[in-house]
């Protein structure tokens, strides 16, 4: 049966609860949570509570935390119970975390003692870090133990544990000194040790590391899981793939809210309210409409020209909107490629040369149909033709310049490179592609 079909039956409120909970118990749980986020309040907790506990459980984890909220606000404190000390504890950490206080409050008070002392620990870790993502349910194994100890401990201790795809091997004070997959294992003679199968040369994080850079080290790896140890080198948690691919999403959706100069919002689009909508777009259209006076300023100093030749004014528009795209071009681009790990600091005198290189062939390009049109569509004043030519060749080698060095500025002074990618650049780019088109119209139209 297909998700409509499926929606209309709940809906429906006729609907056979036997019929919908075997309908529902043989989906995926993914796919169930997409279900219950199209659905209103009242039939978010009546689905929920149709689900089998375990499964339930699974499908709470893939909500939407305000579809979560609806269901803890209407769960009873044994329930609520069974939920929270189910769900793996970077869940757990991530549901709390998107809670008002209250919410909190009773979640917190149905965790188990030990339970409820970790998830306090990591949420006291920086935002954005390591530890502050890190899940503590992972499969550790001693040195000295054989594969065939291995997978009794794996079979004893491996139902509550996240992954067991990769076991870490600890010394005493849970020191971290080697790591094994779950495939070497199987692939080894019951009696050999760990210590002779592990790798040593273990990629690790440490709690106050920043999640992007984690990211990154997954990319490079190819991870399905990352240790994390605190500064005496002791494992205190992991970080599995699933919680990174939310962090690449979370990080990619925010820095193109910040390129478009949108203030970033952790809600979806249509969740989000129109007030809220406003709020983050009206401060950066603020600061743009105000940084416009730069170039109101920049245009009246030359109204007298312009009542001599008026034909300059149309001319502006073009030569405005071709430099932003050139700056934007080149700022996407670099600030693309410092998020994936292609350009560093140490780069900006090639990544200068090169853009220089490619305006100067866009620039003499777009230059040469400039030229063109303008002599068609003037005549033959082959001055006002030079004139705009060279503003357009000049506009588009500063524009490449300034998009392309901003983004490595910004993150030399440690500030997200996706802020320099839309109002400051645009600023600065209309403001000096003016000067430059006015400069030239003095110097060749004596203006």
């Amino acid at each position: 049966m297909s998700k409509e079909e499926i929606l209309s039956l709940i809906r429906d409120g006729s609907h056979d609860i036997a019929k919908l909970k075997a309908l529902l118990s043989a989906m995926n749980i993914a796919d169930i949570a997409e279900i219950i986020e199209e659905l209103d309040k009242e039939k978010t907790i009546q689905t929920f509570r149709i689900l089998p506990k375990d499964t339930a459980t699974d499908v709470f984890t893939y909500m939407e935390s305000h579809d979560q909220q609806t269901i803890i606000e209407a769960l009873t404190d044994t329930e609520i119970g069974e939920i929270m000390n189910t769900l793996f504890v970077d869940d757990a950490v991530d549901f709390i975390e998107e809670m008002p206080a209250n919410v909190v409050r009773r979640a917190l008070k149905n965790v188990q003692g030990e339970k409820r002392k970790i998830i306090n620990q990591i949420l006291q870790y920086p935002d954005n870090s390591a530890g502050s993502i890190m899940t503590t349910e992972y499969v550790t194994l001693s040195e000295d133990a054989t594969v065939q100890e291995a997978f009794d401990a794996i079979r004893n201790t491996g139902l509550d544990k996240e992954t067991i795809y990769t076991c870490y091997v600890i010394r005493r004070n849970r020191l971290l000194v080697g790591v094994i997959s779950a495939k070497k294992l199987m692939l080894a003679l019951p009696n050999e040790r760990i210590s002779d199968l592990m790798e040593t040369n273990v990629v690790f994080a440490h709690t106050t590391d920043d999640q992007e850079a984690i990211a990154d080290q997954f990319q490079k790896y190819d991870f399905l899981a990352m240790p994390v140890v605190d500064k005496d080198q002791r494992l205190v948690g992991i970080i599995t793939v699933d919680d990174i691919v939310d962090i690449i999403v979370e990080e990619n959706t925010e820095d193109i809210e910040k390129m478009a100069a949108l203030v970033p919002s952790d809600e979806p689009y249509l969740k989000t309210s129109i007030f809220q909508h406003a709020r983050n777009r009206f401060v950066w259209m603020l600061i743009l409409m105000l940084s416009a006076t730069i170039t109101g300023t920049i245009i009246s100093n030359f109204e007298e020209g312009l009542m001599v030749l008026p034909i300059l004014m149309s001319f502006v528009p073009m030569l405005m909107n071709t430099g932003g795209i050139a700056g934007s071009q080149s700022s996407t681009l670099i600030v693309r490629g410092m998020a994936v790990g292609e350009i560093g600091l140490k780069d900006i005198f090639l990544i200068l040369w090169k853009e220089l290189r490619v305006g100067m062939l866009c620039g003499l390009g777009l230059g040469l149909v400039n030229f063109l049109r303008v002599y068609f569509i003037t005549g033959e004043d082959w001055m006002l033709c030079l004139t705009l030519t060279l503003s357009l060749f000049c506009t588009i080698l500063m524009a490449k310049t300034v998009g392309s060095v901003l983004p490595i500025l910004a993150k030399r002074l440690k500030i997200d490179p996706a802020i320099m990618s839309a109002p400051l650049l645009t600023t600065i780019v209309d403001a000096v592609s003016l000067i430059i088109f006015f400069t030239f119209s003095r110097i060749f139209l004596g203006l």
